[in-house]
């Protein structure tokens, strides 16, 4: 991976792409902060099973500097949004991820714990639906040739 594939924002925020098996302590200990009274982590981990097909992995595809510069744009939004967040981290697993490692980790810091919890989800949905980052899940007894790519957010069904 190149240096391209981490950005530390002017506010201190961390925005990762990697391969490697993600160190969730790693992303604690980025958004600690003496004032922080309140730090909130969410990891997003490869589940066993879809709509009851047994998922062998996950894959991850990027566009990696787009990507970057548009979870560091979510960084800017949720501070709008979530005024005394003191720092946020989002790192994204790429290439394979087998069942019941850690796609992603979502941490951030704040004086108070309901900021903390809504800027973590915000974050979150935003990643979801804008980040340039595309999921594909590969199922036991299948073809490898019909592994199926899957929105980060689906539309909502009515």
């Amino acid at each position: 991976m190149s240096a391209a594939d981490r950005v530390i924002t002017d506010s201190g925020d961390v925005a990762e792409l990697t391969f490697k098996v993600l160190d969730v302590n790693q992303y604690s200990k980025s958004i600690q902060s003496e004032q922080a009274g309140a730090q909130v982590m969410f990891v997003g981990t490869t589940r066993d099973t879809f709509q009851e097909k047994k998922v062998i992995r996950l894959e991850y595809e990027a566009y990696s500097s787009m990507a970057l510069r548009t979870l560091t744009s979510i960084f800017v939004d949720v501070r709008r949004r979530c005024p005394g967040i003191i720092h946020c981290a989002v790192c994204h697993r790429l290439g394979n991820v087998p069942v019941g490692e850690a796609s992603i980790v979502v941490a951030v810091s704040s004086p108070h714990r309901k900021a903390a919890f809504e800027a973590c989800e915000f974050i979150l949905e935003e990643v979801k639906l804008k980040a340039q980052i595309w999921k594909r899940e590969w199922y036991e007894g299948e073809d490898p040739s019909q592994a199926t790519w899957k929105e980060n957010f689906p539309p909502k069904r009515e």
